[in-house]
């Protein structure tokens, strides 16, 4: 699948985001952010980078960051963003079907609340393969199902509208199971409940780091 980015504007589901994205900044999703990119170096492919806020978080030893954002909203956010940023940051047009960058270019990519959205997991994750080096590493933040009995049912009756309005969001997603599944293996995952703002229940989120397995390449 590869889908043109004028096909995957969403301005009001962007603007949304970005409500509620900054008031989850304040409310721990900063301290989930430099988490999960603690001890990067090198290279990075950030898919899908919303509206810039992990750039931020980037440590010094981040030599570049390439972000890739098809939402023309959002992007424009991420260009403001990434002239404050501590590391050289550039943001360019485009998704995660087609990224647009060169086998073997990078040391880190990193997927942050986004693999719920891409339409097709698995082409998303082979092109993420394929732009990395052969040692190098997925960083994924995301929120999937919850374990819960309730709240997992209620987001799997939400699905279909929620992925209408939410720009083709799914928030019943099993994110690791499908990372797993397309060619990497998961070295470390903390499961653990957030609340973006209050009012909002708990609902479950993943980070965590994987490789892709060997073989994986040729597979793609």
């Amino acid at each position: 699948m590869n889908r043109h980015v004028n096909d995957m504007q969403h301005p009001r589901f962007a603007r949304f985001y970005t409500a509620i994205s900054n008031r989850a900044e304040a409310h721990g999703g900063a301290e989930h952010r430099a988490r999960l990119l603690e001890g990067l170096a090198g290279t990075v492919i950030e898919v899908g980078a919303g509206n810039g806020l992990n750039f931020a978080h980037y440590p010094p030893e981040v030599t570049r960051v390439l972000a890739v954002e098809p939402d023309d909203t959002l992007r424009a956010l991420a260009q403001h963003a990434a002239q404050r940023a501590p590391v050289p940051v550039e943001v360019v047009a485009g998704h995660a079907d087609a990224l647009p960058a060169p086998d073997n270019a990078f040391d880190t990519a990193v997927a942050s609340l986004v693999l719920c959205t891409v339409p097709d997991p698995a082409h998303a994750l082979a092109e993420i393969r394929r732009v990395l080096h052969p040692d190098g590493q997925l960083r994924f933040y995301e929120h999937v199902r919850s374990d819960k009995f309730v709240l997992g049912l209620l987001q799997d009756l939400i699905a279909p509208v929620w992925a209408r309005l939410a720009g083709g969001c799914r928030p019943n997603h099993d994110t690791a199971a499908v990372i797993v599944a397309n060619g990497f293996i998961i070295s470390s995952c903390t499961r653990f409940g957030f609340s973006p703002c209050v009012g909002v229940p708990r609902f479950a989120h993943i980070a965590g780091t994987a490789y892709p397995t060997a073989g994986s390449r040729q597979s793609a």
